[in-house]
């Protein structure tokens, strides 16, 4: 009887060090994975954050009364809707840590695109960021290769 508890022993101990080598094996795919989603997950968040920026920058100057602060009201709505991440557009400048990442502009009021009725007058904001360059988390190996190298979004508004 001993000698066949002896047998079962040795067999679980090289079944849990196969487990042990199939988690070895499996591990870093796993949390390439995992890097991936939380990369890409953080850069469509940036991405939503960047459209809104656009919008209520165009919002902002579009509602805006008196026509010489405009564009400070413009910028004044991107910079605010950007601030979660640390973002900053100064100058017609995306700022991250103080770099230059990319561009910001609003446009002084101007014909809509596409043509709307003869008279109408709108307002423009364009934000561009390098995300590639600039990423809001680390690269890791292999993730990149979804990362989008640029983002970029126009928005207009109604001058009313």
């Amino acid at each position: 009887m001993v000698g066949r508890r002896g047998r079962r022993a040795r067999g679980r101990d090289r079944d849990r060090g196969a487990a042990a080598l199939e988690f070895a094996l499996v591990v870093p795919f796993l949390l390439l994975l995992l890097l991936g989603i939380i990369s890409y997950g953080m850069m469509l968040s940036f991405r939503q954050s960047m459209s809104q920026a656009a919008t209520e920058g165009a919002r902002a100057a579009a509602v805006t009364i008196d026509p010489s602060k405009r564009k400070s009201e413009g910028y004044a709505a991107v910079q605010e809707a950007l601030s979660a991440f640390d973002v900053r557009c100064d100058s017609g400048n995306v700022v991250v840590d103080g770099a230059d990442a990319g561009d910001c502009s609003v446009t002084s009021p101007g014909p809509c695109t596409p043509a709307a009725a003869a008279g109408v007058q709108c307002v423009t904001v364009t934000v561009t960021y390098r995300y590639r360059d600039f990423p809001l988390v680390p690269n890791f190996p292999g993730v990149g290769v979804v990362i989008p190298e640029t983002l970029s979004y126009s928005a207009q508004a109604r001058v009313s």
